[in-house]
This record gives C-alpha cells, sequence and structure tokens, in this order.
C-alpha cells in the first residue's frame, strides 16, 4: 500500500513500514521497520536539512518520490530503484516470486531487506543492493590494510584501537550513501552484491545523495550531518609529544629545549598515567606538583598543553563506587564488572549517558581545565575493551551491539559540548575515534596505535585519504608510527624521516610513539611497577642526529611557511565539508588516472604531494594531471597530463604546485 504522507512517500507491506522522505538537496531519507512506530533517533543526521520540495507520484503498481535529481521508484514489496537525471544508479537486490521491479522476479527467495528477529526485542537486518563490478568505493573510515578503492572488500562494523567506522561512501558512479545505525555489523562491497547488517536494531536507516563530483557529494553529506568548526590557528604547527612525560619537569625541560634548539612547538601533549589512578581523573602531586604554574609557564612561551584522559576506571579510583552505584558505568550482561584490564581492574565510563558525560567533564574542568590546561586528548575512545565481544556490553541508550558505534562520539561530546557550554572558544580535543558526523564536535583524530614499519605507513596514507572521503576532515597519525623496539635502527630512522615528510602536508604535524630500547630507570618505586609503564626513548626532533634533525627541521619550517594556506584549508572544510588531505580524484573527478591513483594525494586544491612509501626508494614517478605544475623543490614548470620519474633522496618528498 503507497500512502502520501506530506513529503514523504510511505509504502507498508507484509508488517513493514517503508518511510521515503527528502533530507537535504538532492538526497533522500530511507527508513523501515516492522514496530509500530519509528525511533527518535536521528542519529548522524543532526543537521535541519534544507527545505526541499519532492515530488510523488503514486500509480496502482509502483511509486516514486522526486528531490531534485534524485528519484526514487518503488514496488509494492518495497523494493527501491535509486536514479539520478533518470539514469539508475543503485538498486536493492530482490530475489523473491512476488512482484517485480523491472525484471528479477525469481525463485530464491531473497527479499530487499532481511529481518532475524532476537526472542523479545529487536531484529538482525541485512539489506542487499545490486553490484555494479566497474563501481568504485571509497569512504568508510579508516581501516588497517592496503585497499584504498574498497571494492571488493569486507569491512566490519565496529570501533577497535586504530580501525574506525564511519559508515559513509563515495561511489565513482555519483553518490553518497550513509548507513545511518550505529550498530556493530558489516560492510560487504562485493562483485555480485553489495551488502550491510547491522546486528541488531529496531529499524534500518539510510540517507543517500546524488551529485556530479565527489566534492558536491561531500558538501550534501556535510550539510545533514556538520561541518568542523573554526580550527584555531596557533595549533596548525607542531605537536610535540612521546610515550610518557613522567613529570612536570620533564614536559618544562622538553618545552625549554625546543626554544634553544629553534624548534617552534604549537602544543605539548602529556600522555598516560600522570594521574593518581584510573578513573581519577587528575595530577599525581607527588609528580606534577604544580601545574597550573607549568601550564603558565608554557602559554609564556605560546604553547598549548593537551592532557590524556582515559574512560576506565579502576576499582581503586575514589570515583569508582559512586559511579557504579548512580549508574554511570557500562554495564556487562555477564560477569563481573571487567571491561578493560591494562594496569588495573577496570571499567568504562559509560558515555552515552548524559549524566556521565556531565560528571566526567566536572572532573576534567576541576583538575585540569581550571588549571590552566588547554586541550584534552580522550585515548581509548572505542572504548578499548579487554576483549571486543560486543554481545557482552549495555549502555544507558542499548546494547553494545544497537549502538557501540557511536560511543566514542559521545565520549567526545562530554569535553567538547560542555566546553562550548562553559563559553571556551574554538574547543579541540584529540580523539582515537569517531563516527559518522563526530567532525562537528572538535575531534583531531588520529590513526591509532599503529607499528613502526613501512607496510603500515603507506596504509595511513589509505586511512586518511578515506577518512577524508568520510567526512572526517581533521586526521592525523602517529609520525613515525607507534611501536618501535629500537630508536637506533637506520630502518626506522629513515622511516621516521619519511613520514614526518608526509605529515607535513596533513591537517595535524604530531610526534608520537613508543620508542625502544626499554632501558630507562623507573623514578622510583612508585614508578608504576618499577618501570613496567616505561617512559621510552627521547622523541624529539633533534633526538636522532644531527642530519635528521636537520630534514624534519627543513620540513617544519616548509610546514610553519605553509600557515596561511593552511589556515584556509581549515576554513574550506568548516564551509563546504572538504578533507585537507584529498584523493587525487577529489579535485580532478574528470580525469581517469586520478580514480586508479592511490598513492599520492593532494593537499588542498594547490599542491600534490607524492610521499616516499618504500624502504631504501630514492626516486618515485608522479603522476601529473593536465596543466602546469611547479617543482616544489626546483621551481621548475612541468606541463602535466603525463607521468614522470622524480628524484627523492632522503631530505626530499617530490611536492609540485599547481600552476
Amino acid at each position: 500500500m503507497f500512502i502520501k504522507d506530506h513529503q514523504a512517500l510511505i509504502v507498508r507491506h507484509a508488517g513493514e513500514t517503508l518511510r521515503i522522505e527528502p533530507w537535504g538537496i538532492d538526497s533522500l531519507r530511507i527508513r523501515s521497520t516492522r514496530y509500530p512506530q519509528f525511533t527518535e533517533h536521528d542519529w548522524a543526521l543532526t543537521e535541519q536539512p534544507a527545505r526541499t520540495e519532492a515530488e510523488i507520484h503514486i500509480g496502482e503498481t509502483s511509486a516514486e518520490i522526486i528531490c531534485g535529481r534524485i528519484r526514487a521508484a518503488v514496488n509494492p514489496q518495497g523494493v527501491i530503484a535509486f536514479y539520478k537525471d533518470g539514469k539508475c544508479f543503485l538498486r536493492k537486490y530482490f530475489r523473491n516470486y512476488e512482484g517485480t521491479l523491472g525484471n528479477e522476479s525469481r525463485c530464491l527467495k531473497y527479499i530487499n531487506r532481511d529481518y532475524r528477529p532476537y526472542i523479545g526485542g529487536d531484529y538482525r537486518i541485512v539489506q542487499k543492493f545490486d553490484s555494479d563490478p566497474q563501481e568504485k568505493i571509497f569512504g568508510m573510515g579508516q581501516y588497517q590494510q592496503a585497499n584504498t578503492d574498497l571494492k571488493g572488500c569486507i569491512l566490519d562494523l565496529e570501533q577497535r584501537n586504530s580501525q574506525v567506522s564511519v559508515p559513509f561512501f563515495i561511489s565513482s558512479k555519483g553518490y553518497g550513501f550513509l548507513w545511518n545505525n550505529p550498530a556493530v555489523g558489516r560492510a560487504s562491497f562485493g562483485t555480485n552484491i553489495t551488502e550491510f547488517t547491522a546486528e541488531a536494531v529496531k529499524q534500518l536507516d539510510e540517507w543517500i545523495t546524488a551529485a556530479d563530483t565527489p566534492k558536491q557529494i561531500l558538501f550534501n553529506y556535510t550539510a545533514a550531518t556538520g561541518r568542523a568548526p573554526h580550527f584555531p590557528e596557533d595549533l596548525m604547527g607542531l605537536w610535540q609529544c612521546k610515550l610518557r612525560y613522567r613529570t612536570q619537569q620533564e614536559v618544562l625541560d622538553t618545552a625549554r629545549a625546543c626554544a634553544e634548539h629553534g624548534v617552534k612547538i604549537n602544543a605539548i601533549v602529556i600522555d598516560y598515567f600522570h594521574w593518581t589512578c584510573q578513573g581519577d581523573w587528575k595530577f599525581d602531586p607527588q609528580y606534577w606538583p604544580d601545574p597550573k604554574a607549568m601550564a603558565d609557564e608554557l602559554h609564556a612561551m605560546g604553547i598549548k598543553v593537551c592532557v590524556s584522559v582515559w574512560p576506565s576506571v579502576d576499582k581503586k579510583s575514589e570515583n569508582f563506587n559512586e559511579m557504579l552505584e548512580r549508574g554511570l558505568l557500562i554495564q556487562t550482561e555477564r560477569g563481573g564488572y571487567q571491561t578493560y584490564d591494562y594496569q588495573g581492574d577496570c571499567t568504562e565510563i559509560d558515555a552515552t549517558n548524559p549524566e556521565t558525560r556531565q560528571y566526567l567533564y566536572e572532573k576534567v574542568k576541576k583538575n585540569y581545565l581550571d588549571l590552566g590546561i588547554d586541550m584534552i586528548w580522550l585515548d581509548n575512545a572505542e572504548p578499548d575493551y579487554v576483549k571486543y565481544d560486543f554481545d557482552q556490553y549495555r549502555y544507558y541508550i542499548g546494547t553494545a551491539l544497537s549502538c557501540s558505534n557511536i560511543w566514542p562520539q559521545y565520549f567526545s561530546r562530554a569535553i567538547y559540548d560542555n566546553m562550548i557550554a562553559d563559553g571556551r572558544k574554538d574547543p579541540v580535543n584529540l580523539l582515537r575515534s569517531c563516527w559518522a558526523g563526530s567532525q562537528k564536535y572538535g575531534n583531531v583524530i588520529w590513526s591509532g596505535d599503529v607499528p613502526s614499519t613501512f607496510e603500515s605507513f603507506r596504509d595511513q596514507l589509505q586511512c586518511g585519504i578515506n577518512m577524508g572521503l568520510a567526512g572526517i576532515p581533521w586526521w592525523t597519525t602517529d609520525i613515525g608510527g607507534f611501536m618501535t623496539d629500537d630508536v637506533n635502527d637506520p630502518v626506522f630512522r629513515q622511516l621516521l624521516i619519511r613520514w614526518f615528510e608526509f605529515a607535513a602536508f596533513t591537517a595535524v604535524l604530531r610526534m608520537h610513539g613508543d620508542r625502544g630500547p626499554y632501558d630507562i630507570p623507573p623514578l622510583d618505586d612508585r614508578d608504576f611497577g618499577g618501570g613496567y609503564l616505561h617512559t621510552g626513548q627521547p622523541n624529539e626532533l633533534w633526538s636522532y642526529g644531527e642530519e635528521n634533525f636537520r630534514i624534519m627541521k627543513k620540513y617544519l619550517d616548509i610546514r610553519l611557511s605553509m600557515h596561511d594556506y593552511i589556515a584556509s584549508l581549515y576554513e574550506e572544510a568548516s564551509r563546504e565539508g572538504s578533507p585537507l588531505l584529498r584523493a587525487m580524484f577529489y579535485e580532478f573527478p574528470e580525469d581517469a588516472e586520478c580514480w586508479e591513483i592511490y598513492d599520492q594525494f593532494m593537499f588542498g586544491s594547490r599542491y600534490l604531494v607524492a610521499p616516499v612509501l618504500y624502504q631504501d626508494t630514492f626516486e618515485r614517478e608522479v603522476y601529473l594531471p593536465a596543466g602546469r605544475w611547479q617543482d616544489f623543490h626546483t621551481g621548475k614548470i612541468l606541463e602535466g597530463g603525463r607521468r614522470i620519474m622524480v628524484p627523492s633522496p632522503l631530505d626530499v618528498i617530490p611536492v609540485f604546485i599547481k600552476a
């Protein structure tokens, strides 16, 4: 049965209600449920869409809804085909006896939305689409793999350390698609079928838009889900960090040494276990006797201060019993309270509970922000479970299976929303995970605890491209990777240089890492198990020898010289949703070559960057799109529309400026 409900098309069939309505320019939202009513959740679709009028036409055996350039045609079984300018670009998969949309009546008994009920409640929903084998798929967040084009990939829709699920993709066929369900699940981009699964939900929720270019698709998507706020200009340089500055004195000594070496830093980051106990969220006074004085001195040097906050609460924490009693912690379905076990018997906060978010912020404000700390590093933000058994955990807003992917967004909002409410200007926080729409909450996302290898380095370029195409413009990495055993290894030092050169042309330039060997003696017996929680080797630019320091300092200076240009890219992200690190086809969508090249990128619209991604490689091939290009290092003008070989000694990353 077809029904017109104001601007929405309703289809009712065999106990299912399907609702299709305009949701922004050339965009539609599609929901379906077997419950009497839809839930109130808009999930990622937080922005009031631009007012758009829909045309709805209802016939005896079909109906259609038209919103600008996009049209959805529906048959009585609720099978939908999507058209742009009259041409079908996506269709729900349906292979059953009853009815047709085109000519696909089959005996396979595959329906287009498969509801599998759980006893007493939610459904496991599988949504299938017909697949075009020639289609290219990009976005979906951050997955540690070699594939940039996601066609043929299977992606778990789960948040894990270094894996970030942001279920929005851009197709080479000129559309963008949001799986607007924070449930744990899976996306499969097969050559025969495209399939999305949500493990436990009450309804299916999707959003789709059509446009000619990836830039316009991302503009439409971020109009519906939000855009990044203003980024402070005094954070566009170097952020200095290492595995555990253990004391207030070490932080101040590092900042003073940076000044002595002529290394301008915008921020210094204080990592984990500066606290008394997980869940206390305050400095240990033995090692940090006067944090306010420390912050004041750093501010006088033009340096902002960022402090790590974890969501874990040890049972020994002064806050544990109160939070447990008030229901502010994640619940377990079986067994005890423990959800995390690194250096303690911990449960993690339930960030989906607004009371929890307020409680956490009050602690953070009192013990950090009121002392002059500028930014919060929300680490372990997946949250990082002792084991990713999502059927074991339950939140304020539902089971982990039904909504766990949005948890990091709520975690970030515990700080961002309250900072805004307190009148703090342009808050920026560092976060290890996010979800669709997280870009609007002042999050710098970094790629997590990745290995210090060239293979991992190559993966990070892919991650950055796809995070940008999933609507997350503020993305970065640990320069050199997070984990290395020996800072004196020549291979690691070469990797560090190549990574630093790359990072100079990304949204945030941040030195960080767990650097072995771990032979630095503990401060004292209280240094967390006799030094088990090591500090790591020095990680300042001059720590790696004079020649390496020269190269990194060269690229830091290049970064600082690009300040006005970088500021313009951040403003473009706020205005239009464009990422800073861009796939080649984002700027050159008419160039077929650019849809095949993933080992180089555009930094904004002007700079073509070709990082050296392999060990002992001192020249590389670069593709220049049609037009005139200037070699960044030599000033030579070159004609594009061709591939060239570019010398790449250790102190050179090939960069070309669009003339």
